[in-house]
């Protein structure tokens, strides 16, 4: 049988754990260093197959060094579930553990500490790869008392964007699960895309349902700045808009499923800014490693002009929701207090803001 001990939840440090606590950690600590997909989807189906084998036939499998025969097992994984299950901190674990991060600093930590949830995140509803209870329990581990799911909008078809029946489905099943998870909430939302001309590419009445509208420029990013300046103005003064995303569009470090390097786009950034200001939209501080976006000299120009902030971790994968620090950092080396970021407020009072 599989030996059983007191072990925190995988999101925590582990001294004794059971073999899919083991490989979840692990999919989780890989997910948050940016690791390829690949290595994170062997973790997760090989804790999904031991989730759903009897201990007693993974135990019988250890001892008779067959654990491989299972289809999705390999050498590392079931090396780490012989282990776990031998009452040990499996190799691969420790390793992990011991170099998942580097320290915060005080402020960057209490900036952390005051957030309540996450604003934009993802599921498989669209370009996200786990299931949206996943993506809320790991939210609830980290601490969070609630997550907005912002999937895509219908026209980011790459991404796998939400048509309006979709949504309208999803809606159904985040009521089911707040049931189920209560008092953590699921926040419902939408990462709605900026059309050219300004306008959000979903139904109108449909956004109007939705707790969190995040609104964000996906397409035609080298647009002239006057045109750009134009398209971004008029998204943020719909008043459907509660979060204006990654605002520049850059991408500052290759590689992963958004490929090379991008520039930002060219816009007025303090016509913007003002915008969100005169018109209490959010500015993203999306906490990507790979987007930190909005560079430090147009954070600190949001910061003069007034603006309200969303530190976000625009996560597709769980363990993408412990990026939020990346955006703490800036947020704090950039000198915006606490008070001015919309999710250290709790459920009630945010809410109240997006639907004044």
């Amino acid at each position: 049988m599989t030996l059983r001990c007191d072990a925190p939840s995988y999101l925590g440090t582990v001294q004794c754990v059971e073999p899919v606590e083991a490989l979840r950690r692990i999919a989780f600590l890989l997910e948050r260093a940016h690791e390829p997909t690949y290595r994170v989807r062997a973790f997760r189906s090989a804790a999904d197959l031991a989730d759903r084998t009897a201990p007693g036939e993974l135990a019988d499998r250890a001892r008779a060094g067959t654990l491989t025969a299972l289809p999705g097992i390999g050498k590392v994984t079931a090396l780490v579930i012989e282990e776990a299950l031998r009452g040990e901190t499996p190799v691969y674990l420790r390793r992990l553990e011991a170099t998942e991060g580097e320290p915060v600093d005080e402020a960057t930590a209490a900036l952390r500490a005051a957030l309540k949830g996450d604003l934009h995140t993802h599921s498989d509803w669209s370009d996200g790869g786990s299931p949206i209870l996943e993506m809320a329990e790991t939210a609830r581990s980290l601490g969070h008392e609630y997550l907005a799911l912002t999937d895509h909008s219908p026209r980011l078809k790459v991404a796998g964007g939400l048509s309006a029946d979709r949504l309208r489905r999803q809606l159904d099943v985040v009521a089911e699960l707040n049931e189920r998870l209560a008092p953590f909430r699921i926040l419902t939302g939408i990462e709605v895309d900026i059309l050219e001309d300004g306008s959000l590419d979903q139904d109108p009445a449909l956004l109007d349902r939705l707790d969190v509208v995040v609104a964000s420029v996906h397409s035609q990013l080298r647009m002239d700045r006057v045109a750009m300046t134009k398209r971004m103005v008029a998204a943020v003064a719909n008043p459907r808009v509660n979060v204006l995303g990654h605002c520049t569009g850059r991408i500052v470090k290759a590689g992963g499923k958004r490929g090379g390097l991008r520039p930002e786009s060219e816009f007025d950034a303090a016509l913007v800014f003002d915008a969100c200001a005169a018109y209490d939209v959010a500015v993203e501080i999306n906490s990507r490693p790979e987007r930190l976006d909005p560079p430090k000299r147009l954070l600190r120009l949001a910061a003069e002009a007034g603006c309200r902030f969303s530190i976000d971790s625009d996560a597709h994968a769980p363990g993408q929701l412990d990026w939020q620090p990346h955006g703490c950092e800036r947020a704090a080396r950039c000198g915006v207090p606490a008070d001015r970021i919309v999710n250290t407020l709790p459920a009630d009072d945010l809410l109240t803001w997006t639907h004044p």
